[in-house]
């Protein structure tokens, strides 16, 4: 064999191989997840049904995340980023985690006050699930009209009987964010000393863990999102039908802002190397099948207005009046939400 047709068959091995890993490349997605739901398997599983792109998966809490992006670096095989919260979210962002992604599908479909802003480059993150923050309060010893508000819940009247999870806990810190945003940062530091002198103990445990408070005789409220209370309402555990039949819940602020809610959401990574497939599968989490599945799986409600569930356990809980806020401005107040708890007190 002459060597220039050597050369050439040599060539197009090569450049055939080359290709057949490039296509093998664009068949996979790594996926940084601080969502870390069991009933999430299934919506990976169907992903990768539906496009043949694998999902490599890790997960571990927001903190384990960022740090494990900052040592990765450039260097970051993550695709995609999930987090389960607008202060995650607003963090994540500023530290130049996500890269902006201009979809239409993701635009038509994701209402703007869910989303990062968008300044012409498309928005870093989307809100995929929704979860409102309630009122949970003990049926025997607490009047619903008592603690109606979430400002209602530093008066007076409510001494020694208000549980929550850490002030610094991301579920608090955006709660306390949307407050800042409609009231200021006086009044709200006056709300977060209220809290603290009402309090029944020291703040602690997650949100199951103040319902379960609040049955106990512990705590007369607390706070909570959605998807706990709902989770234990589907529970068909003795001790956990003992608990939910002792407690009922407040839509709060329904005559003034609405009650605060919270998303799940997430964005394409700044260096993702498979960004095709990263933009895809956040499209996916908007398409109806998906939506559903948030709301069936976890019990969060679709971020997409016209996506249908059918979760009766979620659906009791009913209508309710939510606050119109942006998330993207409830997350950058974390930082001057934690100072105001720190002032107060507020551990």
């Amino acid at each position: 064999m002459k060597f220039p047709v050597y050369k050439m068959l040599c060539t197009t091995a090569m450049a055939f191989v080359a290709a057949t890993v490039a296509q093998a490349q664009e068949n996979v997605l790594n996926l940084y997840s601080a969502r870390h739901y069991q009933t999430d398997e299934l919506l990976y599983e169907n992903f990768t049904k539906q496009t043949g792109i694998k999902i490599n998966r890790i997960e571990a809490d927001d903190n384990q995340l960022f740090e494990r992006l900052k040592n990765e670096g450039k260097n970051s095989p993550a695709d995609v980023i999930l987090m389960v919260d607008a202060a995650r979210l607003w963090r994540a962002q500023t530290d130049g985690l996500f890269q902006p992604v201009k979809s239409t599908v993701l635009e038509s479909r994701i209402p703007a006050n869910l989303r990062a802003r968008d300044e012409g480059k498309g928005a870093e993150w989307y809100g995929f699930s929704t979860r409102g923050r309630i009122i949970v309060y003990n049926k025997a010893t607490v009047k619903p009209e008592d603690v109606a508000t979430y400002e209602s819940l530093a008066d007076s009247k409510n001494k020694g009987k208000v549980c929550t999870r850490s002030g610094s806990h991301p579920y608090m810190l955006s709660m306390i964010g949307s407050m800042i945003e409609r009231n200021g940062e006086q009044a709200t530091e006056e709300w977060a000393k209220g809290m603290v002198a009402n309090f029944a103990r020291p703040p602690q445990g997650g949100d199951t863990d103040q319902i379960k408070g609040v049955a106990t005789g512990e705590c007369g409220v607390a706070v909570a999102n959605t998807y706990y209370y709902v989770r234990m309402l589907r529970s068909t555990k003795p001790e956990d039908r003992e608990t939910m039949s002792k407690v009922s819940f407040i839509w709060p602020n329904q005559k003034t802002s609405g009650t605060h809610l919270n998303i799940s959401g997430g964005g394409v990574a700044r260096n993702a190397p498979h960004r095709e497939a990263a933009v895809k599968f956040l499209e996916y989490l908007s398409g109806n099948e998906a939506q559903a599945y948030f709301a069936n799986g976890n019990n969060e409600w679709p971020a997409v207005p016209t996506a249908v569930a059918k979760n009766p356990a979620l659906e009791s809980l009913g209508k309710f009046k939510a606050e119109n806020i942006s998330i993207a401005g409830i997350g950058k107040n974390q930082i001057p939400a934690q100072k105001i708890l720190d002032r107060a007190g507020y551990k």
